[in-house]
């Protein structure tokens, strides 16, 4: 029986986030076409919408599209060199614009339509509180799923982005280090006020987490991932519960 698709995504960042330096354009590229294969199913994720909450199709182990009223996150694996989940927004409802310090993302739309909207630094002024600064905007679209994955680096990329969904969506992401307030990796979010005689360049200024912001959590039910401790272990492990 062949390795499940989330079992080979898990296996190459493994290999590939795990070795202590940065990856290859020829890796990343790499794990941008391994994400270009998924659909939701792959996830555990119906997007058919055939059940009538995100857990009734229990019989088929499945979470349902449109039973994500809110915002919620499907984590799937996270050590201390990446993170693998899922992002499912309901029609209507925005990510706010954040950062990415220091990380490598790749992102796989697997259904819907979001609206991006994404920046990198040009000139940033850190000497302050709140961090302030020029950027330009690297995209400005509305992508629909099938996408291609899209890949963001540490400086590059579109660092700092923003999601809209115009339909239900769900976004595959894969974050190499994941986020981590112990080794100075927070999410910060930002207001951005666009300057009319740069066309395309913005002032960012950070802001405090938005009152309105909430994720909520989803229990993975997709494939199970055999990560390196099992194998030393001998036990198969699941997605933790995201609260």
């Amino acid at each position: 029986m062949g390795r499940s698709k989330i079992q080979v995504l898990y296996d190459a960042c493994h290999a590939l986030f795990s070795q202590g330096k940065l990856p290859t354009f020829q890796q990343i590229h790499y794990l941008k076409n391994l994400l270009d294969n998924f659909e939701a199913i792959d996830v555990g994720i119906d997007e058919f919408g055939f059940c009538e909450s995100p857990t009734s199709d229990s019989s088929r182990g499945l979470l349902c599209e449109h039973g994500f009223s809110e915002i919620t996150y499907i984590h799937i694996h996270e050590c201390d060199d990446f993170s693998i989940g899922v992002f499912c927004l309901p029609a209507g409802k925005v990510f706010p614009l954040h950062d990415h310090p220091e990380m490598t993302v790749l992102s796989k739309i697997l259904y819907g339509s979001v609206y991006v909207k994404a920046y990198d630094w040009i000139k940033l002024d850190s000497t302050k509180c709140p961090t302030i600064g020029l950027a330009g905007k690297v995209i400005d679209q509305v992508m629909k799923a099938p996408h291609e994955p899209t890949v963001l680096f540490p400086r590059s990329g579109g660092n700092i982005h923003s999601f809209r969904a115009l339909t239900p969506c769900a976004i595959l992401d894969v974050l190499s280090p994941p986020y981590s307030e112990e080794f100075a990796r927070p999410s910060t979010y930002y207001s951005d006020v666009p300057i009319p005689s740069l066309n395309g360049y913005a002032i960012l200024e950070e802001k405090p987490l938005p009152s309105d912001l909430v994720v909520h959590g989803a229990q993975y039910l997709g494939p199970s991932i055999e990560t390196m401790d099992d194998y030393n272990f001998g036990q198969i492990g699941y997605g933790n519960f995201a609260n």
